[in-house]
């Protein structure tokens, strides 16, 4: 009886970790936009958070749009990324830190948005220090200032 009430238990504890585990990962979808709202050329979200091992899913909702890590807005040991033109792309964070992105024909109108993993804020001084381009300069600047 004892090894039975044992095995219910721990087989309880397991679901029970296994279910937390499962509600903790958050992946998230931003769509890539011609516009929302009052503004062009933007993604649906300018700044997400998630846990390592999360996935953010970016999608090609209208054409002429893609994803590039900005060279020096992302943690040390992230290699370079940049999606193909007019397709979703994904990418899986393990590393923690804030990633800043834009749409490569578009940053200077603004399409720009950030990933924070982890809540870790570590490489904040070298976001501030990215360079920004035309109207992504004073949304990302709007946008640190919420960090």
């Amino acid at each position: 009886m004892i090894n039975f009430t044992k095995h219910i238990l721990i087989t309880a504890i397991f679901f029970l970790f296994g279910s937390l585990s499962s509600a903790i990962a958050a992946d998230e979808t931003i769509e890539m936009l011609n516009k929302q709202g009052k503004e062009s050329m933007v993604y649906s979200k300018k700044v997400v958070r998630i846990k390592s091992g999360d996935t953010v899913n970016w999608i090609a909702t209208t054409k002429g749009h893609n994803v590039e890590f900005i060279k020096g807005g992302v943690p040390e040991g992230v290699e370079k990324f940049k999606s193909k033109f007019n397709k979703d792309a994904q990418y899986k964070f393990t590393i923690p830190g804030i990633y800043a992105y834009w749409c490569t024909p578009h940053k200077s109108m603004g399409m720009i948005g950030f990933v924070i993993v982890d809540d870790n804020k570590t490489n904040l001084d070298e976001i501030k220090k990215t360079r920004f381009s035309g109207k992504s300069k004073k949304i990302a600047s709007e946008l640190i200032n919420t960090f």
